[in-house]
């Protein structure tokens, strides 16, 4: 698998929208399950990356991917549960905006290793 990071836009409605996309480099069908979450509520998103999560290092905070009332989350849901071999999709997850001034966060989805992402700001 790869999951390249296009872009983290600080939107001014307080919240940063990351996006990218995921290619299957694989011999198999990927299936994004443990992408979604272990949170009981998250498991009715299938395979989402409702259990992405942004990482503040220099704040000391970790912020979770926003939801509905319904617990939906505010990110892409993978039609078919995942991504066919050879092929590629893109996805996006918002996220409550950590502060004014901050630019460097950490973005983590599933066993994906931490990768350190630039937020950008918004139009």
């Amino acid at each position: 698998m790869t999951v390249s990071v296009l872009s983290a836009t600080r939107d001014q409605g307080g919240y940063v929208t990351v996006s990218g996309q995921v290619t299957n480099n694989g011999s198999k069908f990927w299936i994004a399950a443990d992408w979604r979450g272990e949170e009981r509520e998250l498991s009715k998103n299938g395979a989402s990356l409702a259990g992405a999560s942004l990482v503040d290092q220099a704040g000391k905070k970790k912020y979770l991917v926003l939801r509905d009332t319904e617990g939906r989350c505010l990110c892409t849901k993978f039609e078919g549960g995942g991504v066919a071999t050879s092929q590629s999709a893109s996805w996006y997850a918002q996220f409550p905006a950590p502060p004014e001034g901050t630019t460097e966060v950490t973005f983590q989805v599933g066993a994906m290793p931490p990768a350190p992402i630039e937020i950008s700001e918004g139009e």
